[in-house]
């Protein structure tokens, strides 16, 4: 490796904190509100699903290892599991991605509701506001990927610091006694979401699905080696090093908020954060926490377009999207792809609109989530199974099986029938796929 290749790429702090930052947005802003109908036994949960996320990020580290310029599920899928089902993880993941977009913008707005001079809890406002928001980094996006690079750098710095003072000045408003009473709150009487009590086990078991949003980007330290210096050692460094920072952020907000705000409170704000920064520091706070929350979310919202518009592409150009998505305008910008996702992300915001800001939240993380697990199951089940080029290991059975393990435990978590509902669209798709997809097989890298 020459001097200044080695100097263009990044070492293990770097990367561990690129992989954090993946990780911590709009979980981190708006899933207390939806976690608030459950209540705090939720940090059991979070536990939990740290430990999931780990199981996670080692096979996608092992998986970095074996594919050092790995792009896209296609890398690994295909070689182990065929063009099917290389079809079914790469597609998933990107649908995954573009839904899960109308999540981050449902928590940016709901923070930025707060700074405007109107009443921004009727649906129909948080709707509007929210398509402006897609439409508003479709545009930054069509700009190429250096600006909107810098523009979520900049939201980064700009809208963590207030959120971490929080975190740190917080402790001393928190409430035990308030903790404890919101425990378990299904059997509360404002809590229309669940009329009967939920035993403390069950809300455990079935708040990991909706807490997994938190840990989609993962993959990110595996999807980036090849610009990690010494990959094979900093990837699992930066990946497991990354779902430990954002395990532990999430899991101490989550704590926090609960001792300071009740819980009704906060299950009806669209800004917990900046109803628990009013608790803490007064009213000057709250606009405050909700700007540097809504420009936090918007830059998280602009990148992960940018990475929808990326992906989209690369799946394009592998045959399994119509080739319009892989088309790029002259700054480098996937433009066709990226409008005909902005338009499906308005569709969603629109058939997902909610009397509450967290139910519309909490379905549509739901549906990515369930989604993004299939494109990790893939790669545990790639780990275990090899290819004749690449024959598995003890170790990559063991890492294999442990996302496989992780990945079922998530599917449990759901109802039966979303996973019927689930398992029809991917038949749908999978069959669209046969009929009318590509006869051509690009060739491998």
């Amino acid at each position: 490796m020459s001097a200044a290749a080695s100097v263009r790429k990044i070492g293990p702090v770097l990367s561990t904190f690129v992989v954090a930052n993946n990780m911590i947005g709009s979980g981190f802003f708006l899933l207390p509100s939806t976690l608030a109908r459950s209540g705090a036994v939720t940090s059991i949960s979070w536990f939990i699903a740290t430990l999931l996320a780990v199981l996670l990020g080692t096979a996608f580290a092992r998986l970095a290892r074996d594919y050092p310029d790995l792009e896209t599920p296609d890398d690994y899928v295909r070689p182990a599991l065929g063009r099917d089902l290389s079809f079914i993880a790469t597609t998933m993941y990107w649908v995954s991605s573009w839904i899960g977009n109308n999540a981050i913008a449902v928590a940016a707005f709901g923070y930025l509701v707060v700074l405007l001079p109107f009443d921004g809890s009727q649906p129909a406002v948080q709707v509007a506001g929210q398509i402006a928001l897609i439409w508003l980094m479709f545009a930054i996006n069509l700009m190429g990927p250096r600006p909107i690079a810098r523009f979520q750098s900049f939201c980064v710095v700009f809208g963590l610091l207030p959120v971490a003072v929080v975190l740190i000045f917080g402790w001393g408003s928190f409430d035990a006694a308030l903790y404890e009473s919101a425990w378990n709150t299904t059997g509360a009487s404002w809590n229309a979401d669940k009329p009967a009590p939920v035993s403390d086990l069950s809300l455990v078991f079935s708040s990991l699905a909706p807490i997994f949003w938190a840990f989609v980007g993962l993959e990110t330290g595996a999807m980036v080696a090849g610009v990690v210096r010494d990959p094979a050692r900093n990837v699992p460094l930066a990946t497991i090093g990354g779902v430990l920072i954002a395990g532990v952020v999430y899991l101490v907000s989550s704590v926090l908020v609960m001792g300071i705000a009740p819980a009704q409170e906060l299950s009806e704000s669209s800004a917990p954060f900046a109803l628990v920064a009013g608790r803490i520091f007064g009213d000057w706070a709250i606009p405050v926490i909700a700007a540097a929350a809504a420009l936090k979310a918007s830059g998280t919202l602009g990148g992960w377009m940018l990475v929808t518009g990326e992906s989209g592409a690369r799946a394009a150009q592998r045959g399994f999207l119509p080739a319009i998505f892989g088309r790029f305008t002259a700054r480098g910008a996937a433009g066709w792809g990226l409008f005909l996702v902005a338009l499906s992300m308005t569709a969603i915001a629109l058939l997902t609109l909610a009397p509450k800001v967290s139910s519309q939240f909490e379905t549509i993380i739901g549906v990515v989530v369930m989604l993004v697990v299939l494109a990790y199951a893939a790669a545990g089940l790639s780990l275990l199974l090899g290819t004749r080029a690449r024959r598995p290991s003890g170790v990559d059975r063991l890492f294999g099986i442990g996302a496989l393990v992780a990945c079922a435990l998530l599917l449990a978590s759901y109802p039966l029938l979303t996973l019927v509902w689930g398992a029809a669209l991917v038949a749908v798709v999978w069959a669209l796929f046969r009929v009318f997809g590509s006869r051509a097989v690009p060739a491998q890298r």
